[in-house]
């Protein structure tokens, strides 16, 4: 255990304070002194993505650079005159870090782990004025069975935490001892004590209007333009400077579609005259001619007009088309932000690998991995950052497109899938991006290609929540970036093999394919064989590697629903991020009724997905009882996943649900896969 400090502070009433100490986990784990949660902080928040991005984290530090320290932030603290530390800043990452001891305590009591917790005596960390989340820790650290806890006696986000956490470790498998020595070792934090005469009510309102910080994508932008700056043509190097500016702003907003970066001339020539919805330049220098286009337009419009100023005063000035750049509405959400879609840009502009190392979708190696790209073209930078200039526009434009977002309009949310469309100089709207027999399909409507590829879409991203490590959409945009022409039969085909490599040739296969390898390389699968133990023991649970297992089933089961076109619980049918695999049967039934062995109990075909907050709800009740919970969202034609939808129907057809129907709705679901598997 090891812990750094700084020079001391002095403060002006005289007292000396260590102002920070950087701790390694372990010895901020095992230090004596008290830390509490003070009460105006807000209860414990942070789910899977927030979970799996932390272990990702460190597991990627501890792989590519073994023996380096890696800072996990820091812990804003105040000194109590009790003696307490109160944590101002920080509380999530303590607590998350206090839950994941906890977690490998209970592993290596159950024998599931080697990783030696003997140091870990008990926590340091408590809540002030909150007795439930106090008496969770506790019995979390008491190693109490977790089926005693689901009630509304104790913390149930802490306890979802938990769970989380024990999972993530599990997830790792032989990775894991080595996993922990790094994160207690080399993984540090610091502690940051505010001075004792610090008002704390002025600090929060400080924290809490404090100015951005640059961030890591501004620096990018930066060490980008320093490049261009080297072009010995002062024309082309002024010309090359603004340009990255203009692509790089107008892509940077990720809520606003990109043609609003530019002026409507630019507009009508990069993205199609009277169209916006096509991308016309070919390569760098295309793209430039183009701008030039447009500012000799507006030139040449400008020089036209000439009035009097007796006609000026007389014709107040009207808004300029080109007000739309700022005042569009953003009515939508991204499903990543931008520092980690320069990363996918790169990945694609250089086909996945940098200096002979696979690029890391991950915005922590930002400027590592920008660093690898100039570094990887010394002999020609300039060109190399014009080509990237180039791709950024084109991915923005083919982001905002064809891969889903989140629309709020109408007072409604939902997934859209719509492309920017001119009409004329008044009128401009989003309509779908694919449009059946050349005609509108209904915004609502259940069915066609935009429906379809919406749906396959959306199954794909809720099954990856974080924003690092989108590999669906490296491969989506990836495939979008290579076509020569975009039609939904073809985009269609890719998203459906590229969901099918991730399924049969990682999630279920004995021998797993990374992704590298299925993007890039095209690396095919083999079709899934009921007969391979190895890759049906990859369906049990607590090993299933991603939801997309359960979410493509989903897909599988709606395309077939939707030919059929009988049931509209299945055809108007949506995903949303549900992580909570729930078993039907329950694994602590209540009541005195019977345990399932865990041979049927973890079966595949007694697993589904539900929202968490479900899962709390129903976790431990039989399944008639959780079948009439959803009685009144199936008659509203709505269901949590299509699985528990095929689970509730067989019990209804059995009146139970025993060894038996888990055995038949098993091979049922097995059999989708099977077939899918098959297919080109």
């Amino acid at each position: 255990m090891s812990n750094t400090q700084t020079p001391d502070l002095q403060y002006n009433d005289g007292t000396v304070s260590k102002a920070i100490t950087s701790f390694s986990v372990k010895a901020l784990l095992c230090d004596k002194s008290r830390y509490l949660v003070p009460m105006y902080q807000r209860n414990y928040a942070w789910g899977e993505g927030e979970i799996n991005q932390l272990i990702q984290d460190v597991l990627d530090y501890q792989q590519n650079k073994p023996n380096q320290t890696y800072y996990i932030g820091t812990l804003v603290v105040f000194e109590r005159d009790d003696g307490y530390f109160e944590v101002i800043d920080g509380q999530q990452r303590f607590t998350t870090l206090t839950l994941l001891a906890f977690a490998l305590k209970r592993l290596s009591s159950a024998n599931k782990s080697t990783v030696d917790m003997g140091w870990y005596n008990a926590p340091n960390l408590n809540f002030e004025s909150r007795q439930k989340s106090s008496v969770t820790f506790d019995r979390l650290f008491h190693r109490d069975s977790i089926k005693y806890l689901i009630t509304d006696e104790y913390n149930q986000d802490l306890i979802n935490g938990y769970t989380l956490l024990e999972k993530g470790l599990l997830a790792l498998g032989d990775k894991l001892e080595v996993f922990c020595k790094y994160l207690f070792k080399n993984v540090e934090i610091a502690r940051v004590s505010v001075p004792k005469d610090t008002d704390l009510n002025h600090y929060f309102e400080v924290m809490n209007n404090r100015g951005e910080q640059l961030e890591k994508h501004e620096v990018v932008k930066a060490r980008l333009m320093s490049v261009l700056n080297e072009i010995n043509d002062s024309d082309e190097r002024e010309q090359s400077i603004q340009l990255l500016g203009k692509v790089w702003n107008a892509a940077a907003n990720m809520e606003r579609y990109v043609q609003y970066g530019f002026s409507p001339e630019e507009r009508h020539i990069i993205f199609g005259k009277e169209d916006w919805g096509q991308f016309t330049p070919t390569c760098y220098a295309d793209l430039a001619a183009s701008i030039g286009d447009a500012t000799t337009q507006i030139s040449e419009h400008t020089q036209t007009i000439s009035l009097t100023l007796n006609e000026i005063l007389a014709k107040p000035p009207q808004s300029s088309s080109s007000a739309d750049i700022t005042l569009t509405p953003e009515r939508f959400n991204s499903v990543i932000n931008f520092s980690n879609f320069l990363l996918h840009v790169l990945s694609i502009l250089n086909k996945g690998v940098l200096t002979n190392k696979i690029i890391a979708l991950d915005d922590k190696r930002l400027l590592e991995q920008f660093d690898a790209y100039l570094k990887d073209n010394s002999n020609d930078k300039v060109n190399a950052v014009k080509e990237f200039v180039f791709a950024l526009l084109k991915c923005k434009y083919l982001f905002d497109q064809y891969i889903l977002k989140r629309e709020f309009s109408d007072g409604k949310d939902k997934w859209s899938l719509k492309r920017l469309h001119f009409y004329n100089r008044d009128s401009q709207s989003y309509i779908n991006t694919f449009n059946d027999n050349n005609e509108l399909e209904s915004e609502d409507g259940f069915e066609g290609n935009n429906r379809q590829i919406l749906m396959l879409l959306s199954a794909l991203h809720v099954s990856t929540p974080t924003l690092v490590y989108k590999h669906w959409l490296n491969g989506a945009l990836f495939h979008l970036f290579n076509m020569d022409e975009i039609t939904p039969r073809l985009y269609l085909q890719k998203l459906e093999h590229l969901a099918r490599q991730f399924v049969y040739g990682r999630f279920l296969s004995e021998s797993p394919s990374d992704y590298y390898q299925m993007i890039y390389k095209n690396e095919s699968y083999s079709a899934f064989d009921l007969s391979n133990q190895q890759a049906m023991g990859r369906l049990h649970y607590g090993v299933i590697e991603n939801n997309l297992v359960f979410n493509y089933l989903d897909y599988l089961l709606w395309c077939d629903g939707l030919q059929k076109k009988k049931d509209d619980v299945i055809t108007q049918f949506e995903f949303t991020f549900r992580s909570s695999v729930e078993h039907f049967y329950p694994q602590h039934p209540l009541d005195g009724h019977r345990m399932l062995a865990d041979a049927d109990l973890h079966l595949f075909g007694n697993l589904c997905l539900i929202s968490h907050s479900k899962n709390s709800k129903l976790s431990n009740l039989q399944p008639t009882a959780k079948r009439d919970h959803f009685k009144a969202a199936i008659a509203d034609k709505s269901i949590d996943t299509l699985k528990l939808y095929e689970m509730i129907k067989l019990m209804n057809t059995a009146s139970e649900w025993t060894e038996a129907q888990i055995a038949e709705h098993e091979q049922s679901m097995l059999t989708v896969f099977v077939n899918d598997s098959k297919r080109n």
